[in-house]
């Protein structure tokens, strides 16, 4: 029969065209997964030497960065935040000091107090950042997150003074992680006034200062999981 034989190749070249589509798409999936790949291995090269001028600069903030930077994953995963969520805290953290490169050396190990110029420019450390991270063509809003990891959810905190919603969670996740880290270990100008009292100072600032699932979840893993920072390398 004429028709059924027209019907039988019109079917074997729908499915020829079928399975030649397939086959394009499949080499373009695997294109852009090896493009993806090529540009994150890009990216983390570049952050590694970013971590290597920091630390030539100032082994405490290199150390500081990378043990907030673990501190902060662990808070976003234990807030069941997706992997992609919790691959840009790893970024934003990892960088979220990186300012401080362009401050005196002597100020950032000065033993004593602070002057009141020499903080304001410590302060200044977030414009910094986001003046340098902006130029990079991050796939999200890296240097957003990073410019506002002093922020506090009342308002209080800098450059900004950003409040509530205005903040992004990853910056509010990251700025709980850099308190504790930085009251956990030891300073140019002070002793590290230890876990308890960070602790104390993330949990007395719940909801004023800082975002109140991220401090809930950090002290989990402070009472609960037995959370531990990596073992300090001798650069740090």
């Amino acid at each position: 029969d004429v028709k059924v034989q027209q019907q039988s190749d019109e079917l074997k070249e729908i499915k020829e065209a079928s399975k030649s589509q397939m086959t394009l798409l499949a080499e373009e999936e695997d294109l852009l997964r090896k493009s993806f790949n090529k540009a994150e291995k890009l990216l983390e090269e570049t952050i590694g030497v970013i971590t290597i001028i920091v630390q030539k600069k100032d082994p405490y903030t290199a150390g500081h960065q990378r043990r907030t930077s673990q501190l902060a994953c662990a808070i976003a995963e234990d807030m069941g935040l997706p992997r992609e969520q919790i691959r840009i805290i790893r970024i934003a953290s990892l960088l979220h000091d990186l300012g401080k490169v362009f401050i005196p050396t002597e100020f950032l190990a000065k033993p004593g107090k602070l002057s009141e110029v020499e903080f304001s420019m410590i302060k200044a450390h977030p414009d910094t950042d986001y003046q340098i991270l902006k130029t990079i063509a991050f796939s999200c809003a890296i240097a957003d997150i990073v410019h506002q990891h002093h922020e506090r959810i009342d308002g209080s905190g800098y450059p900004l003074g950003l409040k509530g919603d205005a903040i992004y969670l990853e910056a509010k996740i990251i700025a709980v992680a850099d308190v504790v880290e930085a009251m956990v270990s030891d300073r140019p100008h002070r002793p590290a006034p230890g876990i308890e009292a960070a602790l104390k100072e993330i949990s007395d600032g719940r909801g004023t200062l800082y975002d109140p699932d991220a401090v809930d979840a950090c002290v989990r893993l402070f009472r609960e999981r037995d959370f531990t920072f990596e073992v300090p390398s001798r650069n740090d």
